[in-house]
């Protein structure tokens, strides 16, 4: 149909242009008057255009029929639109059909009106509309709910989001919009990383710039925003000041100079984000006014209640909450994470009706689902060094890389680490302000790659490109983890959050598991041979970084050595020495220590003991071999086990090992899964998983009758964690 309709509309001007040289003008269209002036005009805009395309009109000529009348290009100048016309050469008696029938659907009062809306206009008109149908249909059902144009969302502000690369309202922004700028509390819960910044940054935005604009020097805030750290707030601000150009927006927090805020109280601010400890001073000392507000913030909302801030926060909010019921500010309560009793303080701060939008609810895993969930059991002796490879493995030397650490003494020395080889900086309270701004800042310009850190960098900060997460041990409480993980994997990409553990701290683990609904993924560390592919990757990235003209200097050089060795093995050794990985150490998939491989042994049968798997051994492997294995352990199905040997005996046991029908030998490359262990007596089953040195004591007769002798193993465990309780508190110490 639409077709048609271009043909027609072709079609009529086509016919005015053929009869203004052959004079055969229908006659009951207009009075005579109007066809004369019509002809005139007609006529001296032919003859222009003829004047000016006279060469086109020589070397080309026009053969365009009827059937051949196509969607014109939307910009087309009118000058080229009719030439085209005049050149058509289509069927008069096809014309005078469609121009009657054009006629009669269309009231043509003036034959100039007809001129002012040529047919490629109204055919421009409608072929953008075709390519947005197209358009349309590939813009996912998540796109098509969260489009801009659905909300009451000014086009400045859609410029400002779209810059930002926001080119739709995610599910907490979409659900929430209309209750906060309607005015209502409300409690947003959604999983960290979804954008719960902006589910209260734009519709408050909005509402401010709807209303009369206000520029009076000293003017109060209108909006409140607290956030529990330092980080949180600069962010906040950011993304505030992102999406408005014409709204003050200031950021008050501790370790900052008070001159720069006082000046801006003093130019008056429209948005206020800041911390409770800055916030109460300025309102001890009678510099800041919010009796104004009309809106109230409270991010990251569990946190900030949890690290002893309700009384300020109290306090804070009674400058401004001493009014009617009616009349008091809306309340936002936003988190990822919302304990029972954060419903009970909300009541002190928020109207009895309040919405609650919560994405996470009875479901299971509260954790971001886009970020993969690894564990890797290692002492803790052994995990500077092993986080060291397994950053290489997992990230590159380029890519983004955050490490948690439950005290800032733990944190500042990993960062310094030399088994660390990416350039790493650490970030907790004991950092001056300006310091940890810089630090942030470089972090986010990929000025280094490993950030270690404490809880502050745990919550809000919208660090870019962040692929991998690292925690040194399961934390104390679930919600520290789940927002740890929620470093990686935001805005819809995908992460990957590693969590170390010591054997004594399996419990812990699972019940992180348990709490946040996610299932860890236990491996080893990175063998050998992941380390030199990775390695290698990241080498052949340095050289594409070379520049052209620092090439030339060395080709001579590079000439003689392919004489030399060959081109391969001259390659293979430079690519060895830019990565660094010129000599790799052999770790134990089982428990990361260093020196020792891990072999896998398979049974074709179900055993019913490991000491079934210790005659298979010892018969071809000689009495003596017990010597050197540690840590044995069933495998899933008791159809084989796995156990650690010396890397230096590893090749004499492969010399002497000859597989059979009922046993299999291999080198590990990754670690298996294994048989749950089970507890009997106060004692591990399946040995191996007590301390090194308990382990290497009873590492054999143990495995018989479950009395390995692990107590001396376990003991340190017990202190190693007793001293860990004692420095958690540390680690909120922001």
């Amino acid at each position: 149909m639409r077709v048609q309709s271009h043909m027609s509309s072709c079609s009529i001007t086509s016919n005015i242009q053929h009869h203004s040289t052959t004079s055969n003008m229908p006659a009951k269209i207009h009075s005579e008057a109007d066809h004369i002036t019509h002809m005139e005009e007609v006529e001296n805009g032919l003859e222009m255009m003829k004047k000016k395309k006279i060469k086109k009109m020589k070397e080309k000529k026009t053969t365009a029929s009827t059937d051949e009348c196509e969607c014109p290009a939307p910009k087309k100048r009118k000058s080229e639109q009719l030439t085209t016309d005049v050149n058509g050469n289509m069927d008069t008696n096809t014309v005078k059909k469609k121009k009657k029938k054009k006629v009669k659907a269309v009231d043509v009062t003036d034959g100039s009106e007809m001129l002012q809306t040529p047919p490629s206009a109204e055919i421009s008109s409608e072929c953008p509309a075709a390519a947005s149908d197209s358009d349309t249909e590939k813009e996912t059902p998540e796109q098509r709910e969260g489009a801009f144009a659905n909300f009451r969302i000014s086009q400045d502000t859609i410029k400002l989001l779209k810059a930002r690369g926001v080119t739709y309202l995610f599910d907490i922004q979409l659900k929430t919009f209309n209750s906060v700028y309607d005015g209502k509390d409300l409690i947003g819960q959604a999983r960290t990383g979804t954008g719960k910044t902006f589910s209260f940054a734009v519709p408050l935005v909005e509402k401010l710039q709807s209303g009369a604009a206000d520029k009076r020097r000293g003017r109060a805030p209108k909006v409140l925003v607290l956030t529990p750290t330092r980080e949180l707030a600069i962010q906040v601000s950011k993304d505030f000041k992102d999406v408005t150009r014409k709204l003050s927006v200031t950021c008050f927090y501790g370790g900052s100079s008070y001159n720069p805020q006082l000046e801006a109280i003093r130019n008056g601010i429209d948005i206020l984000v800041g911390t409770p400890g800055r916030i109460k001073d300025h309102l001890q000392n009678n510099k800041l006014d919010l009796s104004q507000l009309k809106h109230v913030v409270l991010d990251e909302v569990d946190q900030m209640l949890d690290m002893g801030f309700a009384e300020q926060v109290e306090e804070i909010l009674s400058m401004s909450y001493e009014k009617d019921a009616e009349e008091k500010p809306q309340t936002l309560l936003f988190s990822a994470t919302c304990p029972h009793w954060v419903y009970d303080v909300a009541k002190k701060y928020m109207r009895s009706q309040y919405i609650h939008v919560d994405l996470i609810g009875k479901m299971m895993q509260k954790a971001a689902t886009t970020v993969e969930h690894l564990a890797i059991a290692c002492h803790w002796s052994q995990r500077a060094s092993v986080i060291g490879d397994v950053i290489q493995v997992y990230n590159g030397c380029q890519g983004r890389t955050i490490v948690f650490c439950e005290t800032k003494k733990e944190a500042t020395e990993l960062s310094m680490n030399t088994s660390i080889k990416q350039s790493a900086q650490t970030l907790h309270g004991d950092i001056v302000q300006k310091q940890r701004e810089v630090t942030l800042k470089g972090f986010r310009n990929g000025t280094f790659e490993v950030l270690v850190a404490t809880n502050v960098a745990a919550r809000g900060l919208d660090i870019p490109e962040v692929d991998l997460v690292i925690q040194c041990s399961p934390p104390k409480d679930v919600e520290s983890y789940i927002h740890r993980s929620g470093r990686t994997g935001r805005a819809g990409r995908t992460g990957v959050c590693i969590c170390f553990y010591q054997r004594n701290e399996e419990n812990q683990l699972k019940f992180v598991e348990q709490k946040a609904g996610i299932t860890f993924k236990r491996v080893g560390v990175p063998t050998a041979n992941d380390i030199i592919k990775s390695s290698s990757k990241d080498a052949v990235k340095f050289l594409d970084s070379v520049p052209v003209a620092a090439v030339e200097y060395f080709r001579q050089a590079a000439s003689d050595l392919i004489e030399q060795r060959g081109a391969v093995e001259a390659l293979a050794a430079a690519l060895a020495h830019i990565s660094g990985a010129t000599s790799l150490e052999q770790r134990s998939l089982i428990n990361s220590d260093a020196g020792f491989t891990t072999l896998i042994l398979n049974c074709s049968q179900e055993m019913q003991s490991m000491s079934y798997a210790w005659r298979g051994l010892k018969e071809q492997l000689g009495e003596q071999v017990e010597d050197h294995i540690k840590q044995m352990n069933f495998l899933k199905g008791k159809k084989g086990v796995c156990f650690d040997v010396p890397a230096s005996k590893l090749k004499e046991i492969q010399d002497k090992w000859q597989d059979s029908h009922l046993w299999h030998l291999t080198v590990a490359t990754e670690l298996p899964e294994m048989e749950q262990s089970v507890r009997h007596g106060g004692e591990r089953l399946a040995g191996g998983f007590g301390g090194r040195g308990g382990g290497r004591r009873r590492s054999f007769g143990g495995n018989f009758n479950g009395n390995n002798g692990f107590s001396r193993g376990r003991g340190r465990g017990r202190g190693r964690g007793g001293a860990q309780k004692r420095n958690f508190s540390q680690a909120f110490d922001y």
